[in-house]
């Protein structure tokens, strides 16, 4: 009797070493297929219709090389992956225009434009503006001239909503440049302020052209 339950202890010990062992084989074996994973990801050519993460992207005249999510806005590339923080994030649902950047000369709410899609454009933030010897832009020269702000968080969007403006119709009458950037708002509420301003940076922009 004392021999048959030696027998059923070495049986029963046999196979949980057996078991222990299988487990971690497999282990092992996951483990290396997760190791080598990267490599064999990466020799894969891209999805058709698939994003890159790693971008190149023509910001203030500079090109830009930087590592973007498919979902990233553009807002939030430029804020927190190059350091752009002229560029205000206030609604984030493109209300407010805070965020406003040119893409091509055209003004863009860039917390709802995709990263991926500035690929291959010319994207200028408010930091871009002003001349490479620090000379402000006729516009950012006009905010100043008028003090055109109070808490000033809308103004880099104004700005650049007027900067773009300006490129289809440099000499606006108030009405129309009011209607033109019409899409920026501003919590304080001190529009008649802010667009005496713009049409400063307007006129700066005439004496300079």
């Amino acid at each position: 009797m004392a021999d048959t339950n030696k027998i059923d202890d070495t049986a029963t010990s046999l196979s949980r070493r057996t078991l222990i062992k299988g487990v971690i084989a497999a282990g092992a074996v996951s483990s290396g297929a997760y190791l080598f994973r990267t490599s064999v990801v990466r020799a894969q050519q891209s999805a058709a219709g698939s994003a890159e993460r790693l971008v190149t992207l023509t910001v203030n005249g500079q090109q830009r090389r930087v590592d973007v999510m498919k979902q990233e806005t553009l807002a939030t590339t430029l804020r927190y992956k190059l350091g752009l923080t002229g560029t205000k994030l206030g609604c984030d649902r493109s209300e407010c225009g805070a965020c406003t950047v040119l893409v091509d000369d055209v003004p863009h709410y860039s917390c709802s434009m995709l990263t991926h899609t500035a690929r291959g454009k010319n994207i200028v933030t408010i930091e871009g503006l002003a001349s490479a010897e620090g000379k402000l832009h006729p516009i950012q020269q006009g905010v100043i001239d008028e003090q055109g702000f109070q808490c000033a968080f809308c103004m880099s969007g104004f700005i650049m909503a007027t900067a773009g403006f300006l490129k289809v119709n440099p000499n606006p009458t108030r009405a129309e440049l009011a209607h033109g950037i019409s899409g920026n708002l501003c919590r304080c509420q001190d529009y008649d302020k802010i667009l005496t301003a713009m049409m400063r940076g307007a006129e700066n922009a005439r004496k300079v052209s």
